[in-house]
């Protein structure tokens, strides 16, 4: 697959800045933006930061929800708008709670965000920099999103690691 020229990734740990900075660094482009949020509410905190990213978001925004189709969404967005996508971990879980064929929707994944035109920011945790998980769902999760990652940032013009807020330049 192609790299991208108009993609970023940016990779984090849990509470690290990551969607600020993704958020920061879309909105450096003309709006309609285009949110692709991939969690749903299932619990209470849940809800609470769903509701912290939409407090987030101003006047500009147009949100789609994604929780499994991620490929469609990002080929249904508008062909100039600028999308930042929230989050990779998000949808990788909800694909691995449902069976799904993780290589194929990786591809699938791949080759819609190389297809994109327009500028992309696409966020997801890194967890591959801690312990090993105790049990076999969370390494299984560990594992995906490595490869998901590396799939990823194959394709991406720059890979920025969000550590206290702070960007370092991967890529």
């Amino acid at each position: 697959m192609k790299e991208n020229s108009n993609l970023v990734l940016v990779l984090g740990g849990a509470r690290s800045g990551k969607s600020v900075y993704a958020e920061g660094l879309i909105t450096l482009y003309e709006p309609q933006w285009v949110y692709v949020a991939t969690a749903q509410a299932f619990d209470q905190e849940m809800q609470e930061r769903i509701a912290l990213h939409q407090a987030r978001r101003k006047d500009g925004w147009q949100t789609v929800e994604a929780p499994h189709d991620l490929p469609k969404a990002i080929h249904d967005a508008p062909k100039k708008s600028p999308l930042l996508i929230d989050c990779l971990g998000v949808w990788l879980s909800n694909r691995l709670l449902h069976d799904a064929d993780l290589a194929a929707d990786r591809l699938d994944l791949c080759a819609a965000l190389s297809a994109r035109q327009a500028p992309t920011v696409v966020v997801s945790p890194e967890v591959g920099l801690s312990i090993v998980p105790e049990n076999p769902m969370a390494r299984a999760f560990r594992d995906a999103a490595g490869e998901l990652h590396q799939d990823v940032a194959r394709i991406a013009k720059s890979v920025r690691f969000i550590v206290a807020g702070y960007p370092v330049i991967v890529k």
